[in-house]
């Protein structure tokens, strides 16, 4: 018999890199759509005991298309994220 290795698939809401302009480090448009309103804002720092700390500034954003996403900011390589629930 053959043996095969099978790819892990990707976590479903493994962050992914977002294209996301922003003024004064607040998200202005989303994959050059623009964003209508902020429904939420938080922080989430963690895990500072280890080799890997999380520090992200998350929105959850309204466009004017409609779509309702959340990006995050990885404030420790300064890079856009979106990701889902």
């Amino acid at each position: 018999m053959r043996s095969r290795t099978i790819a892990k698939p990707a976590a479903p809401n493994a962050p992914k890199p977002a294209k996301v302009r922003a003024e004064r480090g607040m998200p202005v448009a989303v994959a050059g759509v623009p964003v209508k309103e902020v429904q939420e804002f938080w922080i989430v720092e963690d895990r500072e005991w280890t080799g890997q700390p999380i520090r992200r500034h998350y929105w959850e954003l309204n466009t004017l298309a409609g779509a309702n996403v959340v990006v995050f900011r990885d404030k420790l390589t300064d890079r856009w994220f979106s990701q889902t629930a």
